[in-house]
């Protein structure tokens, strides 16, 4: 399953930075790095990665490769996600739909006073 990989992926700390510094517009290694606590080297290991799990793409530039993210790449991991705000709306709407209304008192009445304990 692709959202598996993709959560994998993501689930390095680094490796969602560089993820999230991506997220701002196309970067190049020596950019990524600049921005972050490790190496080139270490930045190229990530973004390939990034790159086989779907969620990166890169292109040449002269001597440099950009990178972007892939939107294609979290589709999977949305659709996954999206099941679980699905659930959780539908259980919302069956909360509310059977839930008998609460009566409001009407303006200027007091509300009745709780009891300390």
């Amino acid at each position: 399953m692709a959202y598996e990989n993709a959560l994998r992926c993501l689930a390095d700390p680094t490796r969602r930075q560089v993820f999230e510094r991506l997220r701002e517009g196309p970067r190049a290694v020596g950019e990524l790095a600049a921005a972050l606590p490790v190496s080139r080297p270490a930045v190229s290991q990530h973004l390939k990665v990034l790159k086989d799990a779907g969620l990166v793409t890169d292109r040449a530039e002269g001597a440099r490769r950009v990178y972007c993210i892939d939107p294609g790449g979290l589709g999977e991991l949305r659709r996954w996600l999206d099941r679980f705000w699905d659930q959780a709306l539908v259980a919302f709407k069956r909360e509310v739909e059977t839930r008998p209304p609460r009566r409001r008192p009407a303006r200027g009445t007091p509300s009745p006073k709780r009891e300390k304990p």
